[in-house]
């Protein structure tokens, strides 16, 4: 798969419905032709819930609106300051599995944090890459007709009060944390250029020029 090309699309802040619906649209139409793409974006405030996702891990919700989506895992929260990553893959063509994108996602995180000094990793027993015990990034996918879309959510500059209204992905008493705690200065546009890096090298793409790209 060295080489392939995929479209890069930087979304910029986004209301979470119309592009959950886009990513359904975008895997329902593509062919064995279509392209890959990865889309980055930053979300409106919102609680996103999955396909088998329990009510009870709903604390209160507040203003914020909550969305049943067709994602696997629970509810998590999506708003400013995270980056939430979707990867529109076709797996088949890939040759990968959905447990090498989920690691795959997961190690683009770990190298995300670790070029800023942090030490992180992902759980055997709980998708995600957490640090110090807390979590700092969550990932949920759906893979329909051997092509995946939804991806993963790093929390970089936010504000994590949200995730105290909820069971994050269905674990109680779990703590969110990230990265301007240990990193006071740090710039997300900085962040999404590392993140997007270190996914192309992942999964072995380069960036077809069609595509919206990072700013320089």
């Amino acid at each position: 798969m060295s080489g392939r090309e995929v479209i890069f699309r930087d979304l910029g802040r986004t209301a979470y419905t119309p592009v959950f619906e886009a990513m359904k649209a975008f895997t329902a139409d593509r062919t064995v032709e279509t392209l890959d793409e990865i889309w980055f974006t930053e979300h409106e405030a919102v609680f996103t819930q999955g396909q088998a996702g329990k009510a009870e891990h709903v604390l209160a919700t507040g203003d914020i609106p909550i969305v049943h989506t067709d994602r696997g895992g629970q509810v998590t929260y999506h708003g400013p300051g995270q980056i939430t990553g979707y990867l529109l893959f076709d797996l088949n063509r890939m040759g990968l599995g959905v447990r090498a994108l989920v690691s795959g996602i997961e190690q683009a995180c770990v190298r995300t944090l670790a070029a800023y000094g942090l030490e992180a990793a992902p759980r055997p027993d709980a998708p995600g890459v957490y640090i110090h015990g807390t979590k700092i990034a969550s990932l949920g996918l759906r893979v329909r007709r051997g092509c995946s879309y939804h991806g993963l959510a790093l929390n970089v500059a936010m504000d994590l009060m949200p995730f105290n209204l909820i069971n994050p992905c269905g674990m109680a008493g779990m703590q969110m944390t990230d990265m301007r705690l240990f990193v006071p200065e740090v710039n997300i546009d900085d962040v999404r250029r590392q993140l997007l890096v270190v996914l192309l090298e992942i999964y072995g793409l380069k960036l077809n020029t069609l595509g919206n790209q990072l700013p320089s």
